[in-house]
């Protein structure tokens, strides 16, 4: 298969992957072949060491508008069999950063999508809108553990409940993204950044740092302040740190291992 003709594309440069939802004549609408193609992509990725970093993207003019219109039309007032389907928070298990670089349009299940990520740039003047309640449907595939931990009760219902639109400015506002850049430049920022993480931080301390947070947003201080001391004890006696301060102290660029493909962050974390 040509890789214009791939439902998701791989690019990938610098320690940074690349991974493009290519159905730009569907306006990148969700359906299961994309997301087994999007997973399989993100298992891959996790694979293979010379990834540090991945950037997520639409073709075309849009991000993900939702699931996919004929999808949706044929699904609709009927029983919905979701059981040979993976977990759909697999985004949310990737030890590597990921960017979302949102395009354009993102709407309904490819707002879920970007919330995943674990930073979002978006383009000035694209549009979002969550669209459930407007489609009788209620808050989908997790949005509402992610939206309200991101902006707060109040604001995550406001976008629940209504189903409104609202635009890149207003986004960033209400901290939904943090990022803006111009529509040409979108793409080269999000990149830009994804560069710098695989380029100075180290693999294996971002995907402790991550495996924190996502732990430590549904525990008690006292558990996570434990768990970052053994994290702290393990990490501190490893190569990394000594490369860390080397780097730091040289004034050069550190050289920090990949990350192991075997690696789980919980085992310096404990239970």
């Amino acid at each position: 298969m040509a890789a214009r003709d791939e439902l998701v594309r791989r690019d990938f440069a610098d320690g940074v992957l690349t991974l493009t939802w290519n159905r730009p004549e569907q306006r990148n609408g969700w359906n299961a072949d994309l997301e087994n193609a999007y997973f399989q992509a993100l298992d891959d990725a996790e694979a293979d060491e010379t990834v540090r970093a991945i950037v997520v993207t639409g073709a075309g003019k849009t991000f993900c508008p939702g699931v996919d219109s004929g999808r949706m039309d044929a699904a609709a007032g009927k029983p919905l069999d979701l059981s040979a389907r993976r977990p759909f928070h697999r985004p949310l298990d990737v030890r590597k950063p990921m960017i979302a670089a949102i395009n354009g349009a993102c709407a309904g299940v490819g707002v879920v999508l970007a919330l995943q990520c674990d930073l979002r740039f978006a383009a000035h003047g694209i549009r979002f809108a969550t669209s459930f309640a407007r489609r009788g449907l209620p808050a989908e595939r997790g949005i509402s553990w992610l939206l309200p931990r991101l902006i707060g009760p109040e604001r995550a219902l406001d976008l629940l409940l209504s189903g409104r639109t609202f635009d890149a400015e207003e986004a960033l506002s209400l901290g939904v993204v943090s990022r803006l850049s111009t529509p040409e430049k979108l793409l080269s920022d999000a990149r830009q950044y994804a560069q710098m993480l695989a380029a100075e931080c180290s693999p294996t301390a971002m995907a402790v740092i991550k495996r924190q947070v996502h732990r430590d947003m549904v525990s008690d201080f006292e558990a996570t302040y434990d768990r970052a001391d053994l994290a702290l004890t393990a990490l501190a006696a490893g190569p990394d740190c000594r490369e860390g301060v080397d780097s730091f102290l040289q004034r050069r660029t550190p050289h920090f291992a990949s990350l192991a493909a075997d690696f789980d962050p919980d085992s310096l974390l404990g239970d």
